[in-house]
């Protein structure tokens, strides 16, 4: 039997995605075949197609990391709890998620719970994971503590926030429109600012009153990284999330806070640490603190369009496409 899969067969922009059919793949021994409903859409996704930001991929390459569906085949009884049937969501595949069947090791499936939804499920792996890696691990966010998110309206942000305020964090978020911020201010940030406004770093400190925040979450370090040092108070800390480019900053305003820069990949997570990852984001999922927001949906042939979307700014939640609807 063949199922509908995107591929393409050298690097490149989105013309090189191309619908194929070809076979629906047989899971061997520690492995899940999964019958996807929805595929996340990140922006590694379009780094992996084009061969760029340091990633490449083997040729012909699915692209796609995130998904969510139902087990349609196990390759073994092994030592896991999984059956034909469960929803699941997926983080990382052997054959890629832009697919309506994508073949898993067993550790890249989670059981989804019944109140999230497929689409909701698809944008779990790398926003939500990405977020949870970023606060508590790197971060290390303690209840009490002050947030700035910089750059919140997107898939991870939106993440961090709801994360964040179920854990008891005083929140600031900030985002380029309108829109953005409003959805920012529905997840239940205290503080919500316009980071394209030159002023918003001194009314973040007169909002705190002089005392800054504990903690950044970074999106786009080569512009903020500066701003954030300044807006950090005495032992705070950035994480940085995302940069598009190099930055110059002035190291005195470390000194100054005794603070730290510490960077992130949710690639270099420890199999232990996934564990603690995802076991707490099913708790969240589960009891309705998290869930992620979507800003589009896109059908599998539509794939470009949406790896075009998920790099326009101004992003206000996740892409994903649609399968097996």
């Amino acid at each position: 039997m063949t199922m509908k899969t995107i591929r393409q067969h050298e690097h490149g922009d989105i013309d090189q995605l191309k619908l194929e059919a070809v076979e629906i793949p047989t899971p061997s021994a520690g492995q899940i075949l999964v019958k996807l409903h929805a595929a996340g859409v990140n922006p590694v996704d379009t780094y992996i197609r084009a061969g760029t930001n340091g990633y490449t991929a083997q040729m012909p390459h699915t692209p796609g990391i995130d998904g969510a569906g139902t087990i349609e085949a196990l390759g073994d009884t092994g030592h896991h709890h999984f059956q034909v049937g469960d929803r699941v969501y997926i983080t990382g595949s052997l054959t890629g998620s832009s697919a309506e069947y994508t073949l898993c090791e067993t550790a890249q499936v989670y059981p989804l719970p019944d109140n999230t939804s497929f689409i909701e499920g698809a944008c779990v792996g790398i926003p939500c994971a990405t977020a949870w890696r970023a606060l508590f691990q790197r971060g290390q966010a303690q209840p009490g503590e002050t947030l700035l998110v910089h750059g919140a309206s997107g898939g991870v942000g939106l993440a961090a926030v709801q994360l964040s305020v179920a854990a008891g964090l005083t929140v600031i978020g900030t985002a380029s429109t309108e829109a953005g911020r409003q959805l920012i201010k529905d997840q239940g940030a205290q503080l919500v600012l316009d980071h394209n406004d030159d002023n918003h770093i001194e009314d973040l400190l007169e909002w705190t009153h002089g005392r800054g925040v504990n903690i950044a979450l970074e999106m786009l370090a080569n512009v903020n990284l500066g701003h954030d040092l300044s807006a950090l108070s005495s032992g705070g800390r950035v994480v940085v999330v995302g940069s598009k480019g190099t930055v110059t900053i002035n190291p005195r305003d470390l000194m100054k806070r005794d603070a730290d820069i510490r960077g992130m990949s949710l690639f270099n997570t420890s199999p232990a640490e996934m564990k603690a990852v995802h076991s707490a984001l099913y708790a969240g999922l589960a009891s309705g603190s998290l869930k992620p927001s979507i800003a589009r949906t896109f059908s599998l042939v539509e794939l470009g369009e949406a790896h075009t979307t998920v790099l326009k700014p101004g992003s206000t939640g996740n892409i994903v496409i649609t399968i097996n609807e």
